[in-house]
């Protein structure tokens, strides 16, 4: 909306001295190289527009209309400061010249930062009578763009912007970089000879980022754009934005390719309701895979391009998009969304809230009523007078990527990494990053992995492992504890525990690789979210998690028998802990029986501390040795 607005206007400058009441040089020669300028600006042949100015200019120096239409062409070029020049000299030659000499000079000085200059003439502009609506918004969205960016400069963020150098940047345009959860692998945008491709780069053992390649198989066309994507944290699928395809709905449509081996399958058009006959692009993937966000112009949003997001049912289809609202959307443009793995920050880019002059990038959370906040200004010097887009944040929240122009650059547009300042930052996010596999022939299995907040007992994660490989990568908010379970038909479930809610034992990421064990006599699972207080055997609440997996392990495996051991760590006496893991494994099958499991499927056994599964030297090692294994019997 603010980009047409503009381009509305513009026109209206262009060609207002075009007609007959146009101002005239006395000097014939002048007068006709202005004249052949208005024929040439018809034809949209601007450099040699600005030529025949140039030369009415030479002849007639005191010419206001000739530097107004230079000013008009600079200005729709994007070299403001020569637009600025030039409308200086026609308020210096002509100050009632037209009131859009005004609103020129002020976007002019806008876009190059020198906000306390704007004001004055937009402040003029803004004054004029019978000033249409849409012309009174605009300036005064520019005016306060000018007031904010005049406090915002006073309070700079540490700002050490990093380029990754020749490996990812080249001389042409490279934006729109998004990264795994692990960090390894960035694809992004190259433009190249007006074409966008993607690219990607993985960084090796040191830390280095490899040079980037072309994305292998059929992602990458020879006919169309590629660009605007996003990619899901196990870097498995790719959703991005293509245009003009003979299977598109609108002029723009989403799509999404996946990863087959070291290549990237056919684009698939995620069609209705997601695409529509409008523009549809810049697509964000929630962590969980079950929110899509993106940008599109369909009809019910607040205005121009707005934000929407759309949520996978339970039947594999995504559902009816939604419109973010007027606390995220404005009347002009937001763009470039990126919701980050706390499914709670939103990051994206807009021209509508106050800022710099051009797309600054903004910060959103949701409250605890799953509203979203006013947003945030990431602040100057991140956003500056240029136009910033296309923010990715690592799951800890301590680093980010983006894509913008600077003089240290490679090319035009480079991608930069910074770390981003405390004050918007997103809520801390670990990974679990496994692979699930056969323990006796290695082979990959698709397993269900499932995540549970063990406090709340409200699941967070339920996917199924890669049929490929059988891995997995799991987002991990910080401050809680989760519970961990790996379940596939004929093999002992696996447990496991995470406990994020502790300081001392949080890290950024996990790595697991799980061997599940067939169901056959003498195998052997561990029950790790099973919870006692010290030196007590009575269950308490959050481990009912794994005992109602073990409940369900046995009522699908309805032939099963088990036998429920305890085990200690070697604190206190033999007696004593021989008593107590008797207790504890007690306390589990009379749960499993009260859940409504016969007891002639069970058994327990104490072993105290005769079967340490580690050493009893360290705290690590005691609380291994303290568990709760349940084997199979018959």
């Amino acid at each position: 909306m603010l980009r047409f607005l503009y381009i509305c206007m513009l026109c209206n400058m262009l060609f207002c001295f075009l007609g007959y009441t146009q101002p005239r040089s006395s000097n014939k020669r002048a007068q006709a190289a202005f004249e052949k300028a208005g024929s040439q600006l018809r034809n949209h042949q601007y450099d040699q527009a600005i030529a025949s100015l140039e030369s009415a200019i030479a002849l007639d120096g005191g010419f206001a209309a000739a530097y107004q239409q230079l000013g008009d062409i600079y200005r729709k070029q994007h070299n403001y400061i020569k637009a600025a020049a030039n409308y200086n000299h026609v308020i210096r030659l002509d100050s009632t010249l037209t009131t859009l000499t005004w609103f020129g000079l002020g976007e002019s000085l806008l876009h190059t930062g020198q906000y306390q200059e704007a004001l004055l003439p937009f402040q003029r502009y803004v004054a004029t009578p019978g000033l249409n609506a849409a012309s009174r918004r605009l300036t005064m969205k520019y005016i306060a763009d000018c007031q904010f960016s005049l406090q915002a400069l006073k309070r700079p963020q540490l700002f050490r912007p990093h380029n990754p150098g020749p490996a990812i940047n080249s001389t042409y345009d490279e934006y729109f970089p998004r990264l795994t959860a692990d960090y390894r692998n960035i694809i992004f945008t190259r433009k190249e000879n007006n074409r966008e491709n993607f690219y990607e780069s993985t960084q090796d053992s040191t830390g280095e980022w490899q040079t980037a390649r072309l994305l292998q198989g059929d992602i990458n066309s020879e006919l169309y754009n590629e660009g605007a994507h996003c990619i899901s944290p196990d870097g498995k699928y790719l959703f991005f934005t293509g245009c003009n395809r003979p299977d598109g709905r609108g002029s723009c449509d989403i799509y999404v390719s996946r990863r087959e081996g070291d290549r990237w399958g056919a684009p698939h058009n995620l069609g209705a309701p997601v695409n529509s006959g409008g523009w549809e692009a810049q697509p964000a993937l929630a962590a969980d895979g079950r929110t899509l966000y993106f940008v599109s112009n369909r009809r019910g949003g607040q205005g121009g391009y707005d934000i929407w997001k759309s949520t996978l049912q339970s039947d594999g289809q995504w559902g009816e998009p939604q419109n973010l609202g007027p606390t995220i959307n404005t009347v002009y443009d937001e763009s470039s969304p990126y919701i980050h793995a706390d499914n709670r920050t939103l990051y994206f880019a807009s021209d509508g809230w106050p800022g710099f002059g051009n797309k600054d990038i903004f910060r959103s959370q949701l409250d605890s009523a799953d509203r979203w906040q006013e947003p945030v200004n990431l602040g100057y010097p991140i956003n500056d007078h240029h136009e910033q887009s296309a923010l990715t944040v690592s799951m800890n929240g301590k680093q980010a990527f983006f894509s913008t122009r600077r003089e240290d650059a490679i090319g035009g547009l480079d991608i930069y990494a910074f770390d981003l300042p405390q004050a918007v930052r997103p809520h801390p996010v670990a990974y679990l990053k496994g692979m699930i596999v056969d323990a006796e022939n290695e082979s990959p299995i698709q397993a269900s992995v499932t995540l549970t907040d063990i406090v709340a007992g409200r699941v967070v994660y339920n996917e199924q492992a890669d049929y490929e490989d059988g891995s997995f990568l799991a987002p991990l908010p910080f401050g809680k504890t989760y519970a961990l379970h790996i379940k596939e038909p004929g093999y002992l479930f696996f447990s496991e525990n995470y406990p994020l809610d502790d300081s001392t034992k949080i890290n950024d990421a996990y790595e697991i690789r799980i061997a599940l064990s067939r169901i056959k006599v003498g195998s052997t699972g561990t029950l790790n979210n099973i919870f006692f207080d010290v030196d007590r055997y009575e269950l308490l609440p959050k481990s009912r998690i794994d005992l109602d997996n073990l409940v369900e392990f046995l009522n699908l495996n309805n032939t099963v028998r088990v036998e429920i051991s305890g085990h200690t760590d070697n604190t206190g006496s033999e007696t004593h802990n021989q008593t107590l893991s008797e207790n504890r494994a007690k306390a589990v099958r009379d749960y499993l029986i009260h859940a409504g499991i016969a007891a002639s499927r069970l058994t327990y056994k104490g072993y105290g501390q005769s079967q340490p599964v580690a050493s009893n030297e360290t705290e690590d090692g005691r609380q291994l040795n303290r568990r709760t294994d349940f084997k199979v019997i018959e």
